[in-house]
């Protein structure tokens, strides 16, 4: 799988001034940020609490429509050695799943350590536990889209 490829083509058939939304889906949560309109900059955006499909899309979809993104960039949860385990089959199947709501593209991105990146950086802050918890979905979707967008330079 080449991250860095698939989400270059995807890239390159965006419409001009449309953004990228990264999204850290978790067991419980989905965390999402969005890129500027220059897609240089990844900012968090919000922390979705997951109950049903039908309604974390609905949000999702709402959240896309509003900040005209043109690419949704999924953190695929790969275990360190490369091989997907059930989580990123389960990213996946969140991914077919959407897909068939909206015609915006998807891509997958290696997002191994990201959330443990964003627990030390926010321990290094002296973050609460509880603030973390608050936070750490959405930072640690702007850190997968970070990499992506760093990647297209």
């Amino acid at each position: 799988m080449n991250s860095s490829l698939a989400l270059l083509d995807a890239v390159s058939a965006l419409a001009p001034k449309t953004r990228l939304m990264s999204l850290d889906l978790g067991a419980k949560t989905i965390g999402l940020a969005t890129s500027d309109l220059t897609r240089s900059i990844a900012t968090p955006l919000e922390t979705i609490a997951r109950g049903k499909f039908t309604a974390d899309a609905a949000r999702l979809l709402e959240l896309a429509g509003r900040e005209n993104v043109g690419l949704f960039v999924l953190g695929l949860p790969l275990n360190m050695d490369g091989s997907e385990g059930p989580r990123a089959q389960s990213t996946r199947g969140f991914a077919r799943n959407l897909s068939k709501l909206t015609p915006i593209p998807i891509v997958f991105w290696d997002e191994r350590l990201s959330t443990a990146a964003v627990e030390r950086m926010l321990i290094g802050a002296d973050a609460s536990r509880a603030r973390r918890a608050q936070v750490v979905d959405k930072l640690a979707a702007a850190w997968i889209l970070q990499a992506a967008l760093d990647s297209l330079r």
